[in-house]
Parts: C-alpha cells; sequence; structure tokens
C-alpha cells in the first residue's frame, strides 16, 4: 500500500472535519436519517478510524456517558445491533413502535371515555358482545396476514443483502488471491508492475464496496454521489449520476436539508401529513440519474474480462466463479428492487387498517356493559396489542428505510468494506512457507509436534499416529461421558442423603 496519503487500500477515504472516515469509518457508516456532506479535509492515516471499532453507529444517547440527548438518534434507525441493553425487553423503548402509537392510543382514550361518559349517565350505548367474537376472528386474521407478508419481505432483504456479502467475499478473494501477475514483463519494470498489479486489485475491491454503498443509497432514493460514503469510492467512473450530481447540485443535495422542528416530531409520531416523499429528489431530477449499481457492475465485468483474456486468470472455474459472483450481484441488484417497488397490495392495506379502525372504535360499545368504568383502560389495552401488530407490519414492510427496525444497510456495507480489507492485508504466500512452519503442529492434540519435527519420520509413523489420535480421541470422548455420568449419580445420591437428613 502507498504510504503518501490515506487513500490506500479498500479502506481508503477522506475524513470529515470532525475526525470521521468519510468511506468505510465511523463517519461513512454512521446510522444516522440523512447523508452527510462530502468534505475536503485530507488526514494522515493514522487519524483514520478502523472499521472494525466496536462503536461504528450513534452512542446511546441515555447513556450516562452521552448526556446530551438526540431524539433524532433515538427514535431513528435503524437499530444498532452491536449494542446490548440490559433493560427487560418489556420496558425497552428503542425499537418500539410505542411512540408512533401515542396519538392513535390518546384518542381512542378520549372516544372510549365519551362513549362510556354517555352510557353511564345519559343513555346505555352498550351492545351485545357476540360482535366482539366474531369481528375479532376476522381483525385476526387479517393482522396475521399483514404480518407474516411484512416479515416475508424483511426475511427476503436480509437474505440478499447476505449474498451480496457472500458474493463480494468471493470475488474480493478471486481478484486478490487467484489472479496473477503480468508475465513477460522486462526486469527493469517489474517492480512498477507488481506496484500497478497490487493497485489494480485494490480499485476492484473498492468497486465491490462502492456496489454495497450504491446499492444502500438505491434502495432509499438517494440516486446522487454527493455522500460521503460513495463520492471517493467512484470519483474516477464515468456514470451518469456523477454527471448528475456535478451539473445539478441543488436537487443532489436536497437530501441534506433537515425538515423543521414540528415536522420532525409529526415524523416520530407517525403523522402521516408529516411524512416527507422519498422519491422527491428521482422527481424532480433535472438530468438522467442511471443505475448506479449496475455501471458498477459492468466496470467489474470488464476488469473481470481483462483478467481471463490476458491470462492472468488461468483456472477456468476461477473464471466461471468470477461470472457467476457478478451474476449473482446483478440477482441482489433486481431482487431487492422487487422487493422495494412491489409492497402489499394497497387495496389489502387499506382493508386490513379499515377494519382494524372499525373493530376498535366498536370496543367501547361491546364493553361497557359488563365493564362499566373499566371499559376506557380496557379499550385502550386492547387498542394498543391490537395496533401495535398493525403499526408493525407497515413498519417492516420496506425493510431498506431508515426506520429503527429497518434492516442496518449501513453495517453490512461496512462489513464489505472490512472484509476486503482483511482480503488484502497480506500478500499472497507461497504454502510452503506456513505448511512447513514448525508452529504448524499438523496432529494436535495428541502432539505439540511440528511439521518439520514429523518430516524426520518414516510416513510408516505418520499413519501410526493419526490411527492413534482417532482412538484417543474415541476414548477421551467416552471418559469425559462417563465422568459427567458419575458426576450427576454423585450429586443425586448426596441430594437424597440430605433430604433424609432433613426428614430425620
Amino acid at each position: 500500500m502507498s504510504d503518501d496519503g490515506p487513500a490506500a487500500g479498500a479502506a481508503a477515504a477522506p475524513v470529515t472535519e470532525a475526525g470521521g472516515a468519510a468511506g468505510h469509518g465511523q463517519g461513512g457508516f454512521h446510522s444516522e436519517s440523512r447523508p452527510k456532506r462530502i468534505s475536503t479535509h485530507s488526514p494522515v492515516i493514522e487519524d483514520i478510524a478502523s472499521l472494525t471499532s466496536p462503536r461504528l453507529f450513534t452512542p446511546n444517547p441515555f447513556s450516562r456517558k452521552n448526556t446530551s440527548l438526540d431524539i433524532d438518534d433515538y427514535f431513528t434507525g435503524p437499530r444498532d445491533i452491536q449494542k446490548h441493553s440490559k433493560w427487560p425487553i418489556f420496558l425497552q423503548m428503542h425499537g418500539s413502535i410505542l411512540p408512533k402509537m401515542i396519538l392513535p392510543l390518546v384518542a381512542i382514550g378520549a372516544w372510549a371515555s365519551l362513549i362510556t361518559i354517555i352510557s353511564m349517565n345519559v343513555y346505555m350505548l352498550g351492545i351485545n358482545s357476540i360482535l366482539l367474537t366474531v369481528l375479532g376472528f376476522v381483525v385476526g386474521l387479517s393482522l396475521s396476514f399483514r404480518s407474516s407478508t411484512a416479515y416475508e419481505r424483511y426475511n427476503e432483504g436480509r437474505k440478499y443483502w447476505a449474498q451480496l456479502i457472500l458474493a463480494c467475499q468471493n470475488l474480493g478473494r478471486i481478484y486478490w488471491v487467484h489472479a496473477s501477475g503480468r508475465k513477460d514483463v522486462p526486469e527493469e519494470q517489474r517492480d512498477q508492475v507488481k506496484r500497478r498489479e497490487v493497485l489494480e486489485k485494490l480499485t476492484a475491491m473498492n468497486l465491490l464496496v462502492a456496489f454495497a454503498v450504491a446499492l444502500k443509497h438505491k434502495l432509499r432514493f438517494e440516486p446522487y454521489t454527493c455522500y460521503e460514503d460513495i463520492s471517493s469510492l467512484i470519483s474516477h467512473l464515468d456514470t451518469f449520476a456523477k454527471v448528475a450530481t456535478e451539473e445539478d447540485p441543488e436537487n443532489a443535495h436536497r437530501t441534506f436539508k433537515r425538515p423543521s422542528f414540528f415536522k420532525s416530531v409529526g415524523e416520530y409520531l407517525g403523522v402521516s401529513f408529516a411524512e416527507s416523499n422519498p422519491r422527491k429528489s428521482l422527481k424532480k431530477a433535472a438530468l438522467p440519474l442511471g443505475n448506479l449499481p449496475l455501471e458498477i457492475l459492468s466496470y467489474l465485468a470488464a476488469f473481470t474480462d481483462e483478467l481471463a483474456l490476458s491470462g492472468r486468470l488461468p483456472v477456468t472455474m476461477h473464471q466461471t466463479m468470477a461470472y457467476n459472483n457478478i451474476i449473482s450481484l446483478n440477482d441482489v441488484l433486481t431482487g431487492t428492487e422487487r422487493v422495494l417497488t412491489t409492497p402489499l397490495p394497497i387495496a389489502y392495506s387499506i382493508a386490513i387498517a379499515q377494519i382494524t379502525w372499525v373493530y376498535i372504535l366498536l370496543l367501547p360499545f361491546q364493553l361497557v356493559l359488563a365493564l362499566k368504568w373499566i371499559t376506557i383502560p380496557a379499550t385502550v389495552a386492547a387498542a394498543y396489542i391490537i395496533l401495535g401488530i398493525l403499526f408493525i407490519g407497515r413498519e417492516i414492510e420496506n425493510p431498506f428505510g431508515q426506520d429503527v427496525n429497518d434492516l442496518p444497510l449501513e453495517a453490512y456495507a461496512a462489513q464489505v468494506a472490512a472484509e476486503m480489507d482483511v482480503i488484502a492485508s497480506r500478500p499472497v504466500r507461497p504454502s510452503y512457507e506456513w505448511i512447513e512452519s514448525k508452529d504448524n503442529h499438523v496432529l494436535w492434540p495428541l502432539s505439540n509436534s511440528g511439521f518439520p519435527v514429523w518430516m524426520n519420520r518414516p510416513e510408516e509413523k505418520i499413519h501410526e499416529a493419526v490411527n492413534h489420535k482417532v482412538l484417543a480421541t474415541f476414548h477421551s470422548k467416552r471418559a469425559k461421558e462417563e465422568a459427567i455420568a458419575q458426576g450427576k449419580v454423585h450429586s443425586e445420591k448426596n441430594g437424597h442423603k440430605k433430604v433424609s437428613v432433613e426428614a430425620v
């Protein structure tokens, strides 16, 4: 890797003025509701944050170590799956659907209070509870259908990102390990050619990271290249998104505009009138935006063609694997777009919402005869249960968004970047360097002798030791099982003795 700047390897990226890495560090994959502007500040390489840091996301604002409370970090997501909460699960607020249920529950409480007061003081409005049973079955069936279809989309989205990570790992290994160097290179140019080949491989591996980040932005309707986690990864490519960003900066930076306080609060509380249209940037685009992930795949395919045609990927199986994994990435692109653009038909969504609300609004009429004044809290409790299931299904229906329970796409992209760095962090070594090491305990745990020791012994002794290892392992396992069984019997006997003594 070059030491004349921070842009080296798959983890190279400019950083923000606060010191966070902009492509693969804490800034680039920071879990925030809006992308950050790019920065031209270039630090020394020691200042770049490591991808393997356990804190890739916004710290918990309710922690005692972080006294500044930012509602934007707590009620927007995706949730940091690396954090561990010691609160009981039923008391945890981060990830709960409760904030979006506050206004509906207040309205239901007011409605139940009105019906109860009229029934107790003016005229009894109660009806037979048989309707509760009939409608309850229909509502339960509707909510079950809503939840199952929503989770199916959520799970399918996660599978596609797992497929993306697997394909990137395979392609990274093919480019770094299986791609050989150029042959017939003059002696005086050999060092320069080797450096060029290393930088070519790193560039291709950076494109794998760029594909993951570009797909994340595409699924969130952010088609431009002005975001700090993608700008440096594709700045050398000729793409429609790059041209549109440079020639239409006003619309490109529209996503950086933060909403007003009241609009933000309305979004947190689930007020539909306060929700922004995520496709606003797409609708107001003055230039074609292209398909950035697809264009990146074209560059990767062209690089793979050069490796195959120049003889640098001589094994046919490796060529087949490379093209198959590029096809796999294309399958991820089209599959995630299918999940995003094929929600539950609107007729189902409207009908289920209407059926649920009709059932909840009829609850006070059916409960007031039996529960009297208890009807008010009982209706609110029932509404919390029913609306909670409805709202959860609505939230996870699009698993690629910015809600707390959506998939942590920043973490997946950071994982791809970190794994590309891991693959490229060591040069490809001949197998004899690590096979013939004295630290290679080939018959551990039977023997701690290294490879050189066993090389000086006859082949018959090696086979005999392997056979003895099988027998020793079997007898050791059997002895452990007998010891465990004897320990249980001994503890049971002691327990019986203790009971007998207490009885006496």
